[in-house]
């Protein structure tokens, strides 16, 4: 028997909550130097609570040949990957905003 998401009571195959909740939010992009002059890619404003933060993270990493993490509802990558970035959220549906 198929599951029930308990959002929008649809079976989960047809649920449309991730999709929904990817072109309500704006996802900004953004480049920050840590110490010894490394840079990191951050994206910022994903909602941990509509999105899977940590396989959105798995992909984006994969995406870009790049180390990096999910903490705390961002997302860190290492090296500067912006326009890689906004290209790859931009297919997943997501608006997204480059600072």
């Amino acid at each position: 028997m198929a599951e029930i998401c308990p959002v929008c009571g649809l079976p989960s195959e047809l649920c449309m909550c991730e999709e929904i909740a990817r072109e309500q939010q704006t996802v900004r992009i953004s480049t920050d130097r840590r110490r010894y002059g490394k840079t990191v890619t951050v994206i910022d404003g994903i909602d941990e609570n509509d999105i899977d933060i940590d396989d959105l993270a798995r992909k984006l990493k994969t995406r870009c040949a790049a180390g990096g993490t999910a903490k705390k509802g961002r997302i860190e990558l290492q090296g500067e990957h912006r326009k890689k970035v906004k290209m790859v959220l931009d297919e997943m549906g997501f608006n997204t905003e480059v600072i």
